[in-house]
């Protein structure tokens, strides 16, 4: 049987290495703050604002909502976005995505500073995190991977990765950080050819297809490190991942749970994220 590699301790251990340094910004007059743009009522959306604010909250970060209503249009989704970057007392903003508007969505991760996008959606963000450095952050979910594999002593060093999904909020982003990790990476989605024999090649295999349930035994080998990141509402109304844990746990050396695995880690990295961009203000402060 293998290892259930739990979000819960990474997410405690993460947030205990914060309480210094956001006690230092504030000995320097600096109260790091996050905002938190929410269009709708989506109960998704909902469920991880009250988690972020509860997460910062607790570590001392302050939290403003921004409520836009459902159907806004791009000039109040921008308008918003404006307000933030204006204001230095923001360090960082979540926007809640989708938004119902998607060109609204595109001009809003246009518009944001990247300084403080602290979850990964504007194109200096992203640019940072394929090519290294950069003013902005990795998608928290992307980053919350890297920290499990940091916690349980999962060096991707010199590993064979395989990653499901391409998306610009997991796939892509992750391959990028395991590459700059020393992983040899495999990208795989919907037109890889035998996906299964290529997931059994990895020695680290981070599903993020959005599909419940696809990786069963066939993509399994043993000694693998499986990250499951999808979260998908099951038949009864719970939540379950992209892989059949039963057979995860046979065979793999580790894996994560859904719920409680990696998606119990972002709003840790979020705050990790707000704290470096307060940080940032004052290294290039007066």
């Amino acid at each position: 049987m293998g290892e259930i590699w739990k979000g819960a301790p990474v997410a405690d251990a993460l947030c205990a290495s914060l309480t210094d340094r956001i006690s230092a910004l504030r000995a320097a007059g600096v109260e790091p703050a996050l905002a938190i743009l929410r269009a709708g009522e989506r109960g998704d959306d909902i469920a991880y604002e009250n988690g972020a604010v509860k997460r910062c909250e607790k570590l001392g970060i302050a939290v403003r909502r921004v409520r836009l209503r459902p159907g806004c249009t791009k000039e109040e989704v921008l308008k918003a976005i404006r307000q933030v970057n204006a204001d230095d007392g923001i360090h960082g903003c979540l926007l809640l995505r989708p938004l119902a508007d998607r060109a609204a969505e595109e001009a809003a991760c246009e518009t944001l500073l990247p300084e403080k996008d602290v979850d990964g959606i504007t194109p200096g963000s992203l640019a940072g995190v394929f090519a290294g450095g950069g003013r902005g952050y990795p998608p928290c979910t992307a980053q919350a991977c890297m920290e499990v594999l940091d916690y349980y002593g999962c060096d991707p060093a010199g590993r064979r990765a395989a990653v499901i999904g391409r998306s610009l909020v997991i796939g892509r982003p992750v391959s990028m950080l395991l590459q700059r990790r020393n992983a040899t990476v495999t990208m795989c989605h919907s037109r890889t050819a035998d996906l299964p024999a290529v997931c059994r090649q990895a020695e680290i295999l981070v599903a993020a297809a959005g599909q419940s349930g696809l990786v069963d035994a066939g993509f399994l080998a043993p000694g693998q490190v499986v990250l499951d990141v999808g979260i998908n509402v099951g038949p009864e109304g719970g939540l379950q991942g992209d892989v059949d844990f039963q057979s995860a746990i046979r065979t793999a050396e580790a894996v994560t749970p859904v719920p409680g695995g990696v998606g119990a880690v972002t709003t840790a990295v979020l705050a990790k994220h707000v704290v470096e961009a307060a940080e940032r203000t004052l290294s290039c402060g007066p």
